[in-house]
């Protein structure tokens, strides 16, 4: 298979991509996850799928905006799910500690009236 010039472009543009995301300093979220692997499986696709009918950085150019897109609204579910998860968890957790002072609480009044 021979690179041409628009593929080594697309090629390039991800791999540019890949490595501004890298210098943020802090991890990618699953929203920014989503979105850069469907840019980078939608720039793959489209490059194989454009070099069939000859047109293979159009291709990638075009299935890296769907994918990223498509990455987008999954990653971004994902992400909303964790938060509504994570909140969640925190209410339960939040519950079990004030049923457990209630226990603690009940166990100390019935020894108070033991000794009465």
């Amino acid at each position: 298979m021979r690179v041409t010039k628009p593929m080594l472009t697309a090629i390039l543009a991800t791999a540019a991509l890949l490595a501004s995301s890298a210098c943020s300093g802090q991890p990618l979220s699953t929203r920014e996850k989503g979105t850069l692997g469907g840019g980078a499986l939608g720039a793959g696709t489209g490059a194989i799928i454009g070099a069939a009918v000859g047109a293979p950085g159009a291709g990638a150019a075009i299935g890296g905006a769907l994918g990223a897109g498509t990455g987008f609204l999954v990653g971004n579910e994902m992400q909303n799910q964790e938060v509504r998860q994570n909140q969640l968890q925190s209410q339960v957790s939040m519950e079990q500690r004030e049923i457990e002072n209630q226990r603690r609480e009940i166990q100390s009044l019935k020894q108070q009236q033991e000794t009465e």
